[in-house]
C-alpha cells in the first residue's frame, strides 16, 4: 500500500484528495489531516460585515466534501519530520507516508505586529481576514456614526490580494447607502507604491479612489500600531490617527514548515513554480497558499493549478516526467460597491488587460471595467464553490490563461 499524506482540508487540499481519489487505484491509501472539521467560505467574511452574508452562509463541515476512500483525521499539526516521511500531530500520533501534499494556507498573525495584538482587537482594530473578525466587524460598522476609518495593508502577500480594497470600496457604499458617508474619512494605507500597482490596472483604475473620495496613503511601512492613542507608526515615523482600524495583518504559513527548514521567512514552502514540488525533498508538494508561488494566493489559483498537479502528481509517481507546467494563472472579483465589480485575469508573465472573459467579445464578464454581471458572478461563485470547486467537478474555464478576448494592445 502506498500512502499520499495530505495536510491541510482547504479549498486547495479538499480539491487534491477528491481528484487524486478518482485518479489513483486502490492499492493508494489517501489520508487528509486539519486541525478544523469547520470548513469556511472565506470570500465570503469579507460580505459578512456589510449584510450581504450571514455567518451561516460560510460555513459548513470539512469531512463533507470529501469523497469515500479518503481517510479524514481531525487534529492539529505539530511537526514535520521530512528526513523520517513522518508527521507527527498534536496527541503524539505519527503518520509516515510515500508522498506529502502540503496544504496548509497561510493565515493573519497580528502577533507579528507590535501593538496590533492588544485588548483593543475587536473593539476599535478589526480584521475581516477571521470568521470571528467579521462578525466582530460587523457589529462595530453597525454603530460606527463618524470619524476616520483606516484600511491598512501591512505588507504582501497576503490572502486574495485584492481584498482590502475591496473592503474600502464597500465601506465608502455602505456608509453612503446610510447616509453618513459625509461623516467618516476613509483613508486607505498600504506599504504598496500606490492602490493598484501593475499599469494596465492603474491606468483604467487609478481615479477610482478619487472619485469615490477615499484618500490613499502610499509607501508607509508599519512599525507598531499605538492603542492608546489611536495610532499608526511607521518606521519613517510617520503617524495616522484613526478611530476605527481595519488591518490586513501579515499572513504566516504554518509554523511546522518552518520546523522542517523547507520554508521561506514567511513559512510558505519553497516550490517549483511550474509544478508545486518541494526544492528540498522529491516526495514532498505544496499546493494553494501554502506555496511560495509569485501570484495571488486565491481560491481561482487553487483551481487552476490543480489542473497541472493532477496529472503531473499521477505521472510523477508512475516514475514519469511531469509534463504539465502551471503559468500562475488566477483572476478575481473585484467588488466596487453599489452592486457592480470588475474582473481582473492574469499570469505570472502577464498583467491585467481589458477584454471579455471568458468568450472573446462574449463575456459575459468584463475585464477592469465596473458592471452589474460581474458582481453577480462574484455573488454566484459562493455555489459554485460549494457544488463545483471543493467536491473537484471539471468547471468549463480554462487553467491556463489565454489572450483570447483581451486587448493586447495594452499588453
Amino acid at each position: 500500500m502506498k500512502r499520499v499524506l495530505i495536510l491541510g482540508a482547504g479549498t486547495a487540499g479538499t480539491m487534491a484528495a477528491n481528484k487524486l481519489r478518482s485518479q489513483l487505484d486502490d492499492s493508494w491509501d489517501i489520508t487528509i489531516v486539519d486541525q478544523d472539521d469547520t470548513h469556511y467560505y472565506q470570500p465570503g467574511f469579507l460580505f459578512i460585515p456589510f449584510g450581504t452574508y450571514e455567518p451561516g452562509d460560510v460555513v459548513r463541515t470539512s469531512s463533507e466534501f470529501l469523497p469515500k476512500g479518503v481517510t479524514y483525521l481531525n487534529a492539529p499539526i505539530t511537526e514535520l519530520k521530512p528526513k523520517d516521511n513522518t508527521v507527527v500531530l498534536g496527541n503524539g500520533d505519527q503518520l509516515e507516508y510515500d508522498y506529502l501534499i502540503i496544504a496548509t494556507g497561510t493565515s493573519p498573525t497580528p502577533s507579528e505586529t507590535p501593538g496590533l495584538e492588544s485588548d483593543e482587537y475587536g473593539k476599535t482594530v478589526h480584521d475581516f481576514y477571521t470568521f470571528d473578525g467579521a462578525v466582530a466587524l460587523r457589529d462595530a460598522l453597525a454603530k460606527f456614526e463618524g470619524g476616520r476609518l483606516i484600511v491598512n495593508l501591512i505588507e504582501m502577500p497576503i490572502k486574495c490580494p485584492v481584498a482590502p480594497l475591496e473592503f474600502a470600496f464597500l465601506a465608502e457604499a455602505h456608509f453612503t447607502e446610510r447616509g453618513i458617508r459625509d461623516n467618516v474619512e476613509i483613508v486607505y494605507v498600504t506599504s504598496l507604491d500606490g492602490a493598484f500597482t501593475k499599469p494596465v490596472a492603474a491606468k483604467h483604475l487609478g481615479s477610482m479612489f478619487e472619485e469615490r473620495g477615499i484618500l490613499l496613503e502610499p509607501d508607509f511601512y508599519l512599525e507598531r500600531v499605538d492603542t492608546e492613542n489611536n495610532k499608526l507608526v511607521s518606521y519613517d515615523e510617520r503617524e495616522i490617527e484613526y478611530d476605527l482600524l481595519v488591518s490586513v495583518p501579515l499572513n504566516f504559513g504554518a509554523s511546522f514548515v518552518a520546523g522542517a527548514g523547507i520554508g521561506d521567512e514567511l513559512n510558505h514552502v519553497n516550490v517549483d513554480h511550474g509544478n508545486f514540488l518541494s526544492k528540498d525533498y522529491d516526495n514532498i508538494f505544496a499546493i494553494g497558499d501554502a506555496a511560495n508561488l509569485p501570484t495571488s494566493k486565491a481560491g481561482s489559483v487553487a483551481h487552476f493549478a490543480m489542473e497541472v498537479f493532477v496529472p503531473n502528481f499521477v505521472r510523477y509517481v508512475q516514475g514519469l516526467p511531469m509534463t504539465e507546467v502551471f503559468d500562475g494563472h488566477s483572476n478575481c472579483y473585484i467588488e466596487t460597491g453599489h452592486d457592480k465589480a470588475l474582473l481582473i485575469d492574469f499570469n505570472y508573465e502577464t498583467q491585467p488587460l481589458p477584454g471579455k472573459y471568458p468568450l472573446p467579445g462574449v463575456g459575459p464578464f468584463s475585464l477592469l471595467k465596473e458592471t452589474e454581471m460581474n458582481h453577480w458572478g462574484k455573488l454566484l461563485f459562493k455555489w459554485m464553490y460549494w457544488n463545483m470547486l471543493l467536491p473537484g467537478h471539471d468547471i468549463p474555464v480554462p487553467g491556463h490563461m489565454t489572450m483570447a478576448g483581451k486587448d493586447r494592445s495594452e499588453a
